[in-house]
């Protein structure tokens, strides 16, 4: 630069503040430095460089000095800026390294403008720094909230003082504000902004203004122009609901706009579905009877309902017209829907796909005839050649073993890429728990008709390590640490995780119980679908009677193996002592003749059928168990009985909402060889929160002076239906009966015992926990009609 553009530059900064017309004159002056180069015949004045100082040159002028200036308050520290930047002090001078500061200096998001220039010195250059920095932000201002606290709405704004003002956040935040008050149903709420700026000293204050407004409560929620369905089957589903006796605590009936918007979606669906693809929402009507009232009229066009004409299949040569029909949904004058036709696309495509011939396109031509109400479907197949799997690549699994994955899939290299097994393959993946995310997809290679199946997996935490307290009506109180790693691997220290195997270890301690297990489970024994695992326990109870105490402790070894997706078979081999103490002097004579330790060696076998959709909130679906048990005899030990059980479940999920159940269990124990007895620890007890409530535990069946001495022959049943109240919590009432008889295979219904009651389901971050207040209806002479039974649970029933 010139020595006259050199003496300009602080005349511009100091003349001009560093607004834009300061921009414009060094840009001006950038330009005069480019343009005022040597000419030739200067040029051949000048003495050759050295070897040295060509090396200099090809490098660029060192850089001697950093010098920053700011255009405006100076808000970022010096150390800031050159610590974003790649020029530096004593380096050769790069433009590209200046593009590059540039670039990082405007990602920090600190400023508005900035720009970087050199001026040439004796020995090297001076690089010149011209930021204009954003103001920060001295306060955020929150006024007008009422209803929803000032608290709760600062948690929605992500601008925060001393952060750089963003004027596109602070929009965001005011949006992000009103999108939360419109679905907490306020539904006429306005949020407004305003940001002021001190620009001598580069502070701002953000203001956000709030009106809240009325807060709507839906009162009724009709429709017009419904010739086809009644209004009570549109509003089935809904989210949206009418203000009820219980909106004070769950909230329903307020107007919500995010979830009437899936309503109305629910609703396009559920007519799409029935043939009424021409369905529309015309309008909708609000209306404010009162101030905090809203009525909703939705006005629908439905159009008329279609059914399925001809179907036709065009290039199809590998299958037959009757082979592509035969995996189809939908048939003819059946109902057409837009999503049966989907599936029938995908039915189309997995027919082909099962024999390879996954690059095979569907393209459904649908041909309305508005008189007749009928829909032509023309499937249109583009035939691929066939494919076969060449390798299979996993991908992303830095911490389980790549077998792990490889045993759960259905197909190997060399198979025919069937396009079903491989969907089958990424659902058993999925089911492991150990990633969150599976993705499976071909790959071509360079062999013809030859395809990579590539497997992609994201992995997640699959270890925890658990403390907490409990308490329950049987177990009293009690504390408990666990330690869980569903993809155990004993000889990987010391993470020991990647070979999936399952390890728990679980101590609990309370008032009336102590009990600590470990277990180990090993998914894949021997390399084959077989599972094999071993459990080491020690159980210590006194909340079983009055009288005395109970200890068991012991080792088992088990196996068991899918046979299907919905079956199951375990075999488990127990070596355990049971100790029967501190019997009270007092106690009847049947309890004290139990006092004692003795062995029991026992082999159990369980077959077990479960297709439910849910192991946690059940809606549809059975789960059968038969259990069969025999213990001494060939086996040893001490104790010689055999004993058969057998448990069936079934869900539904009905309307509203609703899920109705009813279970039924029934076990028979019995003793032989030298023995004539079964012992107190291996006989059923009915009564309590976990088999008919409205009982006390352990208070159906045998007893004497008031003890329980349990039965032989026992059966119960539970009859239950839930109902949702908010997210979360749902309600139930049930009906519970049950017997328990002393002689094996006694089955006398006229020892029954019936309760009924009301209860509540709620599944909490902390755990699931149940309520049940049951009511004795029918009792056995054991028993008498009293007053009710609380009880209480902490966690699932399987």
């Amino acid at each position: 630069m010139s020595a006259r553009g050199k003496q300009n530059v602080p005349f511009c900064l100091r003349q001009f503040g560093k607004t834009a017309l300061c921009w414009v004159i060094l840009g001006s002056l950038a330009l005069s430095t480019v343009l005022a180069q040597p000419s030739e015949e200067e040029k051949t004045l000048v003495r050759p460089p050295s070897a040295s100082e060509a090396n200099q040159e090809a490098l660029g002028p060192v850089v001697k000095d950093i010098e920053i200036e700011f255009a405006g308050a100076k808000t970022v520290d010096r150390s800031l800026i050159l610590s974003n930047m790649r020029t530096t002090i004593g380096q050769p001078y790069s433009l590209a390294a200046v593009q590059e500061d540039v670039r990082n200096l405007y990602s920090t998001g600190l400023f508005v403008n900035l720009r970087i220039y050199d001026e040439p010195l004796a020995d090297g250059v001076k690089v010149v720094v011209i930021v204009q920095p954003k103001p920060l932000i001295k306060q955020v201002v929150v006024s007008g909230a009422g209803r929803i606290k000032e608290k709760t709405i600062r948690k929605k704004i992500k601008s925060r003082a001393g952060d750089p003002l963003s004027e596109q956040q602070v929009a965001d935040d005011a949006r992000e504000v009103k999108d939360y008050l419109y679905n907490k149903g306020f539904f006429e709420s306005q949020v407004e902004y305003k940001i002021d700026v001190n620009e001598q000293v580069g502070r701002a204050v953000v203001t956000f203004t709030v009106r809240e407004g009325a807060r709507a409560y839906v009162r009724n929620v009709t429709f017009e122009g419904n010739n086809s369905f009644e209004d009570k089957t549109l509003r089935d589903g809904f989210k949206t609901r009418k203000k009820n006796l219980l909106s004070f605590l769950n909230k329903s009936g307020i107007f919500k706009q995010e979830d009437f918007d899936a309503d109305l979606k629910k609703l396009r669906d559920f007519y799409h579905s029935n043939g009424y693809i021409d369905f529309a929402v015309k309008d909708i009507a609000y209306e404010y009877p009162e101030e905090d009232i809203i009525d909703i009229n939705i006005i629908v066009f439905e159009g008329i309902q279609y059914t399925i004409g001809k179907i036709s299949v065009s290039g199809n040569t590998l299958y037959t017209r009757d082979q592509v029909m035969d995996s189809l949904l939908m048939t003819e004058n059946g109902i057409f829907s837009p999503q049966g036709l989907q599936a029938d696309v995908e039915a189309i495509k997995d027919l082909y796909g099962e024999n390879g011939y996954i690059d095979t396109n569907v393209n459904p031509v649908r041909q309305p005839n508005i008189e007749s109400g009928k829909m032509d479907i023309l499937y249109n197949v583009e035939e691929g050649p066939q494919s076969y799997v060449e390798k299979i690549i996993i991908q992303g699994n830095n911490i389980t073993k790549d077998k792990v994955l490889r045993r759960e899939l259905a197909v190997a290299p060399g198979d025919i890429y069937d396009s079903v097994r491989v969907d089958a393959s990424k659902t058993r993946l999925e089911n492991l728990g150990y990633f969150s995310k599976v993705d499976a997809s071909p790959q071509e290679t360079s062999v013809p008709n030859r395809k990579d199946l590539v497997i992609t997996v994201e992995e997640q935490r699959t270890g925890s390590v658990t403390f907490g307290a409990g308490f329950s009506t049987v177990d009293s109180i009690l504390g408990f640490a666990e330690v869980t790693q569903g993809n155990f691997d004993y000889a990987k220290w010391p993470n020991f995780t990647g070979a999936g195997q399952k390890f728990r270890a679980r101590l609990q301690y309370g008032l009336r119980r102590r009990d600590f297990i470990v277990s180990w489970t090993e998914p894949w024994f021997l390399d084959r679908q077989l599972a094999f695992g071993f459990d080491l326990f020690y159980n210590e109870a006194n909340f079983l009677s009055d009288e005395y105490d109970q200890r068991r402790y012991g080792a088992a070894v088990r196996v068991g193996k899918a046979l299907n997706q919905f079956w199951r078979v375990g075999l488990r081999y127990q070596l355990e002592e049971i100790s029967i103490f501190d019997v009270d002097s007092d106690a009847p004579a049947p309890i004290r003749a139990e006092e004692g330790t003795r062995s029991k060696s026992s082999v159990q076998a369980t077959l077990t059928y479960d297709n439910r959709d849910s192991l946690f909130l059940t809606r549809n679906g059975e789960k059968l168990e038969f259990t069969a048990e025999a213990a001494g005899g060939p086996l040893l030990a001490d104790t010689d009985i055999w004993k058969l059980q057998v448990e069936a479940q079934k869900w539904w999920e009905l309307p509203w909402d609703l899920i109705f159940s009813i279970k039924g269990v029934t076990a028979v124990a019995g003793s032989y060889g030298d023995s004539d007895n079964v012992p107190l620890f291996d006989r059923y007890f009915v009564g309590g929160s976990r088999t008919v409530r409205g009982f006390d535990f352990r208070d159906i069946g045998p007893q004497v002076e008031g003890e329980a001495l349990g039965g032989n022959t026992m059966a119960y049943t539970n009859a239950e239906l839930t109902f949702p109240i908010m997210d979360r919590i749902r309600g139930a009432v049930f009906v519970d009966a049950g017997f328990n008889n002393r002689g094996t295979f006694h089955y006398g219904l006229g020892d029954i015992n019936v309760g009924t009651g009301v209860g509540l389901r709620m599944n909490l971050p902390i755990g699931p926990l149940r309520f049940d207040l049951g009511f004795p209806v029918v009792v056995d002479e054991n028993n008498s009609v009293g007053s009710p039974e609380f009880h209480f649970d902490v966690g699932y029933q399987f």
